[in-house]
């Protein structure tokens, strides 16, 4: 009889090569982590972390995998490092992932977000081996009216802002990179949005449950500055599971890899909708404390609305959020708790929380985590 571990994405990753950039920032350390536990060899290539702490520190991944320090501006070291690791699967994470801060460095935000991407596809054309890449851009990719509509990969991109348009412009260069170069290639490449990811290990400033976390560690007031905007949250684990089932599936079905090398939206059910301050509320169920509003109507433009719909990953994957907005939360602020009251116990509340979550995805008849 297999064991449980042979089942989870078919087995895709075990004994194999990955390439993933972006290993050092929140959702990159979580994908990393997995990948190791699903038997990968992962070689990183990132800026060393932006915050300290960082998730990728306190996972203690410097020693588990090849982690190499890079810049995706650079197209030569990015090239180098690809090629030297003759990779069979490639995450592009590495990212200016930012609202604010690409409103202060808009050249910092387009040359890594657009630039960053053109360097790991053109990196891509020289590998001549079998490789299925994922490109991770964002929800924010879309021209966003804030309408109450589910947005579909069909729909137009755009972005107000320029961290939002650089993510759109991206997910132009990958289409026209796909199309271009990889039609006989051995090399597949599909792009993956998802945002307003929560978890444990995010450490970043202006988002809202690091924020929270700071706040209610120094017993302090939760300064909320957008309780209305709605966002389509999510646990890390739900959309990484999306990119690796993607890659997996894009490596093994030669009949419908024209379908699945294409633009696929991870994003949470329509309950999971909730405004800013809903989370705030639901935070404070597990870490008590309180918030204020400090809604600024000079502050920079953020959307207030965003959903995003995902009929094409549940009709082709079969790919289906396996947590509740109220389990996310929950598990979300129980790694922090846990981090808060015992520094070393990071990496067992991730590989237990990483179990956990494929139990809840066996349970909701996800295909990657079933036979």
């Amino acid at each position: 009889m297999e064991s449980l571990a042979t089942m989870i994405f078919s087995n895709a990753f075990q004994g194999k090569t990955v390439w993933l950039s972006g290993h050092t920032g929140f959702k990159g350390a979580w994908l990393a982590q997995w990948l190791i536990q699903l038997g990968a060899r992962v070689n990183g290539f990132a800026q060393p972390p932006a915050t300290s702490p960082s998730v990728f520190e306190q996972l203690g991944l410097a020693t588990k995998l090849e982690h190499e320090i890079g810049d995706v501006r650079d197209a030569d070291m990015v090239k180098r490092s690809i090629l030297r690791a003759q990779p069979d699967f490639v995450f592009h994470l590495a990212a200016q992932a930012l609202v604010r801060y690409s409103y202060e460095h808009p050249l910092e935000t387009y040359a890594t977000n657009v630039m960053g991407t053109a360097h790991v596809l053109e990196a891509l054309r020289s590998l001549n081996k079998s490789c299925a890449a994922v490109i991770v851009t964002t929800d924010k990719c879309y021209e966003n009216r804030e309408l109450d509509y589910a947005y579909v990969e069909e729909d137009h991109l755009g972005g107000h802002d320029p961290y939002s348009s650089s993510k759109g412009a991206a997910e132009i260069v990958i289409s026209a990179y796909r199309r271009s170069f990889f039609g006989k290639s051995p090399v597949h490449i599909a792009s993956a949005r998802a945002g307003n990811v929560i978890g444990g290990g995010d450490w970043a400033l202006d988002r809202i449950v690091p924020d929270c976390i700071r706040s209610l560690q120094r017993d302090e007031a939760i300064s909320v500055r957008n309780p209305a905007a709605t966002r389509p949250w999510q646990h890390v684990l739900e959309p990484l599971s999306g990119y690796l089932w993607l890659a997996a599936r894009l490596s093994q079905s030669s009949t419908s890899r024209p379908q699945l090398a294409s633009a696929f939206n991870f994003g949470p059910e329509k309950e999971a909708n909730r405004k800013v301050g809903d989370l705030v509320t639901e935070v404070l169920k597990s870490w008590p404390g309180r918030w204020d509003d400090h809604s600024d109507p000079n502050a920079v433009h953020e959307a207030k609305l965003l959903m995003l719909s995902t009929v094409k990953a549940k009709q082709l994957l079969h790919w289906r959020p396996a947590w509740s907005f109220e389990t996310a939360i929950a598990r979300t602020v129980a790694w922090y708790r846990g981090v808060n009251e015992n520094a070393a116990a990071a990496e067992k509340l991730t590989l237990q929380q990483i179990a956990e979550y494929e139990a809840a995805a066996r349970a909701a008849n996800s295909a990657w985590a079933t036979k």
